[in-house]
């Protein structure tokens, strides 16, 4: 079957046509994904570049719950500390009022007071845990700051305290011989002494719960503003302007209109050759 022959003017028009579709089309993929580049095709630097922050940004984006986690379980332990330094200037209290007291009645009840105190003292503390950990109960948290391994690997470790056990963890003991006597006013004075040192330990270790949490609240925003930079910069790489996209397929459109009126009229060039026979 012989080819069919067409002039230069109508192939020239054609040609025209066929590469303002393929324009069209790929501004209309562009517009409905809202991406330049939808694949390695389309643009590899870019492609692989984007999908490298992006990574990085979803790595992050896992360690930032582990933040928000970490910061939960020290806000526990600072409350189970307040409460207890609370309970322990209560305990104090109760020790003040047994040594301006020569009654034995009443030494003894603010010593079952006391002992009551030293109780919920260790109550609270082995309550403060947050899903499973525990600062106030001997636990340690590990807090992991970036995505990295070995050497380059960014983490802060929070060592727990046992204050479980009042005896060991804040050194106090239980008042069993606050009797009118010598004897009695030596066990409170010792008492006392032990309550303003828990005191001072309680209040350190609130300090250094609160630099940790300020350490790890701190790590926490600034892993949020660099997931939003990542994500941003791998953006600007591959979404589409809409506004510039949308102006190109208007002009596409205007273009084919008139590629395809050249056409015709170049059609109608060759017809009126025809016309002669």
């Amino acid at each position: 079957m012989a080819g069919v022959t067409i002039s230069q003017g109508v192939r020239a028009n054609l040609i025209s046509l066929q590469q303002t579709a393929n324009l069209m089309s790929e501004t209309q993929n562009r517009l409905a994904t809202g991406k330049k580049v939808n694949s390695a095709l389309d643009n590899p630097n870019s492609f692989f570049t984007a999908a490298s922050l992006n990574d990085r940004a979803n790595d992050l984006s896992t360690l930032l719950d582990d933040m928000g986690q970490a910061v939960q379980t020290l806000k526990a332990a600072d409350e189970g500390i307040k409460s207890i330094t609370t309970l322990v200037e209560a305990a104090k209290a109760k020790a003040n009022q047994a040594a301006q007291t020569s009654s034995t009645t009443d030494r003894a009840k603010f010593a079952s007071e006391y002992n009551d105190l030293l109780t919920q003292i260790e109550g609270i503390a082995n309550d403060s845990g947050y899903k499973g950990k525990n600062l106030l109960a001997g636990d340690s948290l590990v807090v992991t700051f970036n995505e990295k391994t070995g050497t380059d690997k960014n983490t802060m470790s929070i060592s727990g305290v046992s204050y479980g056990d009042a005896s060991s963890g804040l050194s106090l003991s239980e008042a069993a011989d606050w009797t009118a006597d010598d004897d009695g006013d030596t066990a409170i004075e010792t008492t006392l002494t032990s309550l303003t040192s828990a005191l001072t330990t309680l209040r350190n270790q609130a300090s250094t719960f609160g630099t940790n949490l300020t350490v790890v609240e701190n790590r926490q925003n600034f892993t949020k503003n660099m997931i939003n930079t990542l994500q941003e910069g791998g953006d600007k790489l591959v979404n589409a302007d809409s506004n510039e996209e949308g102006a190109k397929l208007l002009a596409l459109q205007t273009r084919q209109s008139l590629a395809s009126t050249a056409l015709s009229l170049a059609s109608q060039a060759e017809q009126n050759v025809l016309r002669l026979f």
